[in-house]
């Protein structure tokens, strides 16, 4: 089993309310090979809602207590995105899921790279909440660019 970014498989919870759509993901969901969720959402966050970033650090970080997830406003979404991150990483064990492919960029899902925090779409190295906790706990975690791999 693979879990993998609902906005990917066509789900529209993308802060904007759009989707990812990438039809590899699709295709994964519809044979039963994959789950989709959206970390954003199980942790309680609305859809449409602001965008959140990760303010000087990445999901290491955020989960070691060293930074936050900021909204554009201000406001602390440190919760909601280790909310989360947990409630994923219950359906990755639940499921057996051995790999995640998730989207890149996001505070979330990010794999590799995810935005510096200033919201001014510059990018640093590092992972999302989501991505941190399933590499801590032994799963796999890709980014969409590599889901044919």
């Amino acid at each position: 089993m693979v879990i993998v970014s609902a906005c990917l498989a066509g789900v529209k919870c993308k802060y904007n309310g759009k989707s990812n759509f990438n039809s590899e993901a699709e295709k994964l969901v519809k044979s039963g090979k994959a789950v989709p969720v959206c970390p954003e959402q199980m942790g309680g966050c609305p859809t449409p809602r602001l965008k959140a970033e990760i303010l000087n650090g990445t999901g290491a970080d955020v989960l070691d207590g060293k930074c936050i997830v900021v909204k554009e406003n201000g406001e602390n979404a440190t919760q909601e995105f280790i909310k989360g991150a947990e409630e994923v990483l219950k359906i990755a064990l639940l499921t057996g899921a051995k790999r995640a492919v998730l989207k890149s960029g996001s505070p979330s899902c990010g794999c590799g790279s995810i935005y510096d925090g200033s919201f001014s779409g510059n990018k640093i190295k590092g992972n999302g909440v989501t991505s941190e906790l399933l590499i801590r706990n032994g799963i796999e975690v890709v980014s969409e660019e590599r889901l044919n791999i």
